[in-house]
């Protein structure tokens, strides 16, 4: 089977949900119990490094479950703003709180590269994203699940060496919702991947989204991904939110379809000012 054949099977693959999925997924939006996910409120957000700005003034409210994805060209700030959410770099100024507190403990983020130990196995790299718990009695359970979760069971006893990229990033995803976050930070999980994994990847994050309802921060380089995977885009241009624009298509969403691709070429021109989205 040739890649563009390949591709087309996965595209309809990626619609052959349930024909509930959309109406679950209003439904866990109307019911606040059924949200496992953390709003996040951010005022004044700067950060400099040094004599460099990176973010200049960042306003932002993301309700609770929602699943938003930060896009713009290199160097614009984006992933300085996701490290300032999930706490791995102070802001020089301004607020960051989620809910009622300022700095949860069930933020979990996910990276480009896998970051997985290569010493341990693939079960004793999910273990690891429990923390202290990870010596509990039912550590051992809650990993095989959590690796039930992206479909790699039968992977539990493998060493990391031997997984394929996409695996790998399967068993960083399985490590990130072991602790069952309310808040996921992605920083170009799938960029590293080719373009069979990484469509097999965004139905699978987009999956685990759903039936987990925790609040999602993507950040990415690729706009197609970004319209087929969240509920909003913001396009960030030298530090500051150029544009906050809503994803207004029901889900599932099928890959190619006029509407995604529309908005896609919004976004882009979007991005390149007043250049051309087909220049790219």
């Amino acid at each position: 089977m040739n890649q563009s054949l390949r591709l087309a099977h996965i595209d309809a693959q990626l619609v052959e949900a349930p024909s509930e999925f959309e109406q679950a997924l209003s439904e866990r939006r109307k019911e606040g119990q059924a949200n496992r996910g953390l709003s996040l409120t951010i005022r004044g957000l700067r950060k400099s490094f040094g004599t460099n700005e990176v973010l200049r003034g960042v306003d932002l409210h993301i309700p609770a479950g929602q699943f938003v994805a930060i896009v713009g060209q290199s160097g614009c700030g984006k992933s300085t703003l996701l490290r300032l959410i999930a706490g791995l770099d102070k802001p020089t100024a301004g607020t960051i709180s989620f809910g009622e507190t300022t700095r949860p403990e069930d933020i979990r983020v996910m990276f480009q590269e896998p970051r997985l130990l290569p010493w341990a196995r693939v079960l004793s790299n999910v273990e690891v994203g429990l923390g202290v718990d990870r010596t509990s009695a039912d550590a051992k359970a809650r990993a095989e699940n959590a690796l039930g979760e992206v479909g790699l069971t039968d992977k539990r006893d493998q060493w990391p060496a031997v997984l394929s990229g996409g695996q790998k990033q399967r068993v960083a995803l399985a490590r990130a919702l072991v602790s069952h976050p309310r808040v996921l930070a992605l920083d170009e999980p799938l960029g590293a991947l080719d373009a069979l994994t990484r469509i097999s990847m965004q139905r699978l994050l987009g999956r685990v989204w759903h039936d987990q309802a925790f609040t999602s921060i993507l950040v990415t380089h690729d706009v197609a991904e970004a319209v087929a995977l969240a509920d909003r885009v913001l396009v960030i241009e030298e530090g500051r939110i150029a544009h906050d624009i809503d994803v207004n298509i029901a889900r599932p969403r099928q890959r190619g379809s006029a509407e995604l691709a529309a908005l896609e070429g919004s976004i882009l021109r979007n991005l390149l000012g007043n250049g051309d989205a087909t220049d790219l």
